[in-house]
């Protein structure tokens, strides 16, 4: 059971805390409603009537600077804690924060939904640097990056991208963030349902590239259990960005989060190659019709030119139909690969997509549902183990 302790005079951020925790999480809250905190652990645990905490939340009526303070102490004597910031603190002060020990910032407005996804998050830190060396030693150190490209547009990326990351959210929760990087008109806020404060302009600012807590307070928190990065909403912002800065947001990423999915921009712009380069696994999407399948042959050929191809590939067919004159071994012969998932035309994900709630969000029975949970599955690690197996035996034979 987790333990929670508000700091805060606030009592409709106290009502709303203790709403996201009865409904979403087990655990106690306990509050001490003064806008004056502690002078240290030691003057906090003797008013608490519980074991210490997991997670410090600083409320809102606190000011800024008694909030600095209090977190420097704690994060000198007892760095194991989480300590949350709710605050409207301007992004000038975020670098600030976070050195004085604040581990994550949510805003006062933020729902109950927001307010489980933050905890939980906070509570895994907890548990994460709380685990035995020998465990830390057996973990991987880098996430996955899952890049979902095409070379035509229209074929689906973004309803796959976002339809994979909630289904991994279901694996790891807490553990999956996607990054938009069709940085001119990309739709991953909308597949999402979201209105982003923060979007990939400000993740590849230098405040964020040199602090990964800088990076991941201007990650958007999705309801499902995971996070985005949305493309910054006028197209002109997209001219700014550099594939240098790209290739360090990403580092960045794989270092905290188990998967990072990729939505990226039709065909091969610089962002994309950059992109490429640092995916461990690419999703190659088409559709069933010849200039879609051409499309993709061409740009699967340039790649092996430029031997740029991770070793991992997905070959999606997708809005896959028997009466569009194809078939899948005729897609096959096309594109000169195997199609590994093919996901059948659906009324189900069109509308989830127009709905801003990706179908793998609900408990829907549809084949393409179906599909779509193999093509999540692929990334599994004991998928990925198994087929590791096979491939070692095929290559011994």
């Amino acid at each position: 059971m987790s333990r929670f302790v508000l700091l805060s005079p606030n009592g409709d951020f106290d009502q709303k805390l203790r709403a996201a925790v009865v409904h979403g999480l087990r655990g106690t809250v306990q509050t001490i409603s003064s806008d004056i905190l502690p002078a240290g652990p030691a003057e906090l645990f003797a008013l608490l009537n519980q074991e210490q905490p997991e997670v410090l939340i600083i409320g809102p009526d606190v000011p800024y600077e008694e909030a600095l303070r209090f977190a420097k102490v704690f994060d000198v004597q007892l760095p194991g804690l989480s300590l949350v910031l709710v605050s409207d603190v301007q992004p000038e002060f975020l670098l600030q924060a976070m050195r004085a020990g604040i581990r994550d910032i949510l805003s006062p407005q933020a729902d109950a939904a927001e307010i489980r996804v933050l905890l939980e998050r906070a509570c895994q830190s907890f548990a994460t640097r709380h685990r035995s060396p020998e465990a830390q030693q057996t973990e991987n150190g880098k996430g996955l990056v899952i890049g979902v490209f095409s070379p035509k547009g229209g074929v689906g990326k973004t309803t796959l991208a976002t339809n994979i990351a909630i289904g991994l959210g279901q694996i790891a929760p807490m553990s999956v963030v996607i990054v938009d990087l069709d940085l001119q008109f990309g739709d991953v806020a909308s597949g999402l349902y979201l209105n982003p404060e923060h979007t990939v302009t400000d993740a590849v600012t230098p405040a964020a590239a040199q602090d990964s807590l800088v990076l991941k307070a201007f990650l958007t928190v999705h309801s499902a259990g995971i996070y985005a990065l949305c493309a910054p909403p006028n197209p002109v912002d997209a001219d700014h960005i550099t594939p240098d800065q790209i290739t360090r947001l990403l580092e960045q990423l794989t270092q905290e989060f188990q998967y990072v999915v990729l939505d990226t921009a039709p065909g091969m712009p610089e962002i994309g190659l950059a992109a490429m380069e640092q995916c461990t696994d690419v999703v190659w999407v088409s559709a069933m019709d010849i200039p879609s399948l051409r499309g993709l042959r061409s740009g699967l050929e340039v790649l092996r030119q430029l031997d740029i191809m991770p070793e991992s590939r997905h070959v999606v067919l997708n809005m896959a139909d028997a009466k569009a004159g194809l078939n899948v071994q005729d897609v096959e012969s096309t594109i000169g690969a195997p199609v590994d998932v093919s996901v059948p035309r659906s009324r189900a994900v069109a509308l989830s997509t127009n709905r801003g709630i990706p179908v793998l969000q609900e408990s829907r029975k549809d084949p393409a549902v179906k599909s779509l949970r193999q093509l999540v599955e692929r990334f599994n690690p004991a998928w990925r183990a198994q087929a590791q197996r096979k491939l070692h035996r095929r290559v011994v034979i």
